[in-house]
């Protein structure tokens, strides 16, 4: 099966901002199932993929993690199976934490080896996963407007509030959470009556703030921030937007619908998992 495709040479994805910045295409990786998110793993040079294989919210034990080099190329397929519908993911004292329908599944980040399930209580539908600087772990809860913690294996409740309107992506960014929201009241196909935006919550107050500008203009999934400039993925459209503070959303590249949790190396690349195409591709903001 075909794993790997080059892509170096297609041409750069404009960007609709102010200034010329582009977006180049590096690669994608190929022959994955489902891929909802992308973690760049700095420790050990490699990005890990989620794989939800079948319904997002079916136990039904196929989901996987697979290991990727950072050029693209499927290092392991199945690094770690025994989930079930695994999403977001971060990485905090040597443990990756993956977002698992309404449990939190550990592993050891050295072996891959699942290690403890924490059960989150009244947890609905978990999604994206962040840590901050403390080492504390953050999941989002999209069908219930809320937002765990978790400090080593306790899981607590951090924020419940209507505001968040189905929280998908989360980024630990300094002292606050970036928070992407896929809007209110979601459909059966997962469409809205209102499009979400993107939010701040305060890790101190816990107040949750919307970002100027940034409101009502898509149904966000995955976020991440480069400095002072915020990625934002809209799964139903495919469009990858970024933001900046005073600004209003930019489009920076446009994907087949299906554009989910986006992980980066922190400088200038991008991991974009294609959920509905089975791939991963890596983009490089020039």
């Amino acid at each position: 099966m075909k794993r790997f495709t080059p892509s170096a040479f297609i041409a750069a994805i404009a960007i609709a901002a102010t200034g010329p910045a582009q977006a180049s295409e590096l690669w994608r990786a190929t022959g994955l199932e489902q891929p909802e998110s992308a973690l760049f793993d700095a420790a050990n040079n490699r990005i890990i993929v989620s794989n939800i294989v079948g319904n997002p919210g079916d136990v039904d034990g196929n989901g996987y993690l697979s290991v990727l080099s950072l050029g693209g190329k499927t290092l392991t397929q199945h690094w770690t199976d025994g989930m079930d519908a695994p999403k977001g993911m971060a990485i905090s004292g040597g443990k990756l934490y993956v977002a698992d329908i309404t449990k939190v599944r550990v592993v050891d980040l050295a072996s891959g080896k699942l290690v403890a399930s924490i059960a989150v209580p009244n947890a609905v539908f978990l999604n994206d996963m962040t840590s901050d600087a403390s080492g504390k772990v953050y999941v989002s809860d999209m069908l219930a407007d809320t937002i765990y913690r978790i400090d080593g294996d306790t899981p607590e409740l951090f924020v419940r509030d209507p505001l968040l309107a189905s929280p998908n992506g989360v980024f630990a960014d300094g002292d606050r959470l970036i928070v992407a929201s896929w809007g209110k009241g979601i459909k059966p196909d997962f469409s809205t009556a209102e499009p979400g935006g993107l939010l701040s919550v305060d890790l101190a107050s816990k107040a949750v703030t919307p970002l100027p500008g940034a409101q009502k203009f898509a149904d966000l999934d995955g976020v991440i921030a480069i400095g002072d400039t915020i990625y934002a993925t809209a799964y139903m459209t495919g469009t990858l937007y970024r933001y900046r503070t005073g600004g209003t959303p930019e489009a920076v590249a446009h994907f087949k619908p299906g554009s989910a949790d986006i992980g980066t190396d922190g400088t200038s690349i991008l991991y974009v998992p294609l959920m509905n195409e089975g791939e991963v591709a890596a983009l490089k903001l020039d």
